[in-house]
């Protein structure tokens, strides 16, 4: 299947937001406003909103048919240039099977979320070709502070149209940003690390781990071979975290196509969570179909659940580089003039 990429988006585009997770009614209306500011007047895009974006049932999202009238008519609407996914959740994957893919292929448009959002954006690359990206929600543009990194990554990977290098962002933050906006917590960043030596360039798949296993043995998982993977997770498992990551990324490499994957680059964990980067060694010691690999991994990369973070193209090209030196990331332009 040829890749497609989408257009790039520019000042006075208009971008639709939806809930194919949970629901536009969880956020506050100081977090709408910032990301008002954001979107509107300091790129310059024109903001709409699905018809059941705001619908919020007893699982705080919607039913299954608004949340897929919401994505067709994005898709199908001439004037939407980019659609922004609310925030993540739990429940995406249900969609999945009553999507028209078709409709996506014919209207290829920027889709960006991240977390739960996972599931779509890898499905949609994997039915239609169309590059989908894993970056910011809607929700995220609503932060006050900290928030500089994930613009200025956004609009490169969003709204231009060079080959780029992802630096590490200076600081970063593991705070409930979104309950006190002025008390946040910021800790250095001492950047990308590297496992395992070497350089590879391909396709990107992956984003949240959890997620992402939901679509093992489905048509909707990407295919791995000669791809590089991206992979994060949520560390909300209490003093099973380390156990929970443990098995899903065993279940992860033992799908068919690891074993042909040229990188592995992993995002940076959570605070609290019991990974260390000796733990991540071992790990990969332990898993065949990695350790006898004689490719690229690299850790501490700036996505997932911390912030901030940076949007890739799930279906674009990535460049990854670990040496003696240190690990670089670079990325082809994920979008067309």
């Amino acid at each position: 299947m040829s890749t497609i990429y989408p257009k790039a988006l520019k000042p006075g585009d208009e971008v639709r937001v939806i809930a194919p997770a949970r629901s536009l009614g969880l956020i506050s209306p100081a977090v709408r406003a910032m990301a008002a500011e954001r979107l509107e007047h300091e790129l310059g895009l024109k903001l709409s909103f699905g018809k059941h974006a705001e619908e919020r049932d007893r699982y705080v999202s919607s039913s299954i048919k608004s949340r897929v009238d919401d994505l067709h008519e994005a898709f199908a609407d001439k004037n939407v240039k980019a659609i922004l996914t609310v925030i993540g959740g739990f429940n995406s994957d249900e969609i999945l099977s009553s999507i028209n893919w078709g409709l996506i292929k014919n209207n290829p448009k920027i889709f960006c979320g991240f977390s739960d959002i996972t599931a779509l954006s890898n499905a949609i690359y994997a039915k239609t070709g169309l590059v989908a990206f894993s970056g910011p929600h809607y929700s995220s543009f609503g932060m006050k502070r900290g928030f500089e990194y994930t613009m200025e990554q956004f609009k490169k990977a969003v709204m231009g149209l060079h080959r780029f290098q992802v630096l590490s962002s200076a600081n970063w933050s593991d705070d409930p940003w979104y309950l006190d906006q002025e008390k946040r917590q910021f800790i250095a960043n001492d950047g990308l690390k590297v496992l395992k030596q070497g350089r590879a360039k391909g396709a990107i798949v992956g984003g949240n781990l959890s997620t992402l296993a939901l679509l093992h043995g489905t048509s909707y998982m990407p295919r791995m071979e000669d791809n590089i993977l991206f992979v994060e997770e949520c560390m909300d498992c209490g003093e099973n975290s380390w156990v929970i990551f443990m098995r899903q990324f065993g279940s992860l490499v033992s799908q068919k196509g690891l074993e042909k994957i040229k990188g592995l680059v992993i995002g940076r964990f959570q605070k609290d969570e019991k990974v260390m980067e000796e733990d991540l060694k071992e790990l990969i010691a332990r898993r065949p179909e990695l350790a006898k690999r004689n490719i690229p991994i690299i850790t501490g990369a700036d996505f997932g659940h911390t912030t901030p973070i940076f949007t890739f193209g799930i279906g674009g090209t990535a460049e990854i580089v670990a040496d003696p030196n240190g690990a670089q990331i670079f990325f082809e332009p994920f979008v067309k003039k």
